[in-house]
């Protein structure tokens, strides 16, 4: 993600603290054995009007891809679990306000670079856990799935 001074990183934390969103979910996926796939997003807004703040920290970290939503905000995604492992390693000594969901997605990022296939039981429960700590960390946009969910998506109810 290439040399970022201090001050840019303090920048794009703020950013990050104040117009962004750190998510953690478990998508359904017909197309794969088990059923499921984990996915980690990092994703900042702006009003497309005024998206060139997230050109400016696209090109600061390098990575990430921006879209415009047909609501007039533009979103900076950033996907993958070393990429924001990384990245939220970085900008933690300057987040303020989002220090839990940072934490809980650090520990999430460095169970899931492993091989999904390889998880034990009690990693993924604490992959759900991790998740609902950012879920309701975040605020309510539509109704959440509860732990009963995902321990069902997961296969892991009795």
């Amino acid at each position: 993600m290439g040399s970022r001074s201090n001050i840019d990183l303090a920048y794009v934390a703020g950013f990050l603290d104040g117009d962004g969103s750190i998510m953690l979910q478990i998508k359904k996926r017909a197309d794969t054995k088990r059923g499921f796939r984990f996915m980690a997003t990092i994703c900042f807004y702006q009003d497309t009007r005024h998206e060139k703040s997230l050109y400016w920290i696209q090109n600061i970290l390098e990575i990430g891809y921006i879209c415009k939503r047909k609501d007039g905000m533009s979103e900076l995604r950033i996907n993958g679990f070393s990429a924001i492992n990384s990245l939220l390693v970085d900008l933690r000594p300057f987040i303020r306000f989002k220090e839990a969901q940072v934490k809980a997605m650090i520990a999430a990022t460095n169970i899931l670079a492993k091989d999904i296939s390889m998880l034990s039981v009690k990693e993924l429960k604490l992959l759900v856990d991790y998740i609902l700590l950012i879920q309701n960390e975040n605020y309510k946009a539509h109704e959440k799935r509860s732990k009963d969910d995902f321990y069902e998506i997961l296969g892991l109810t009795p």
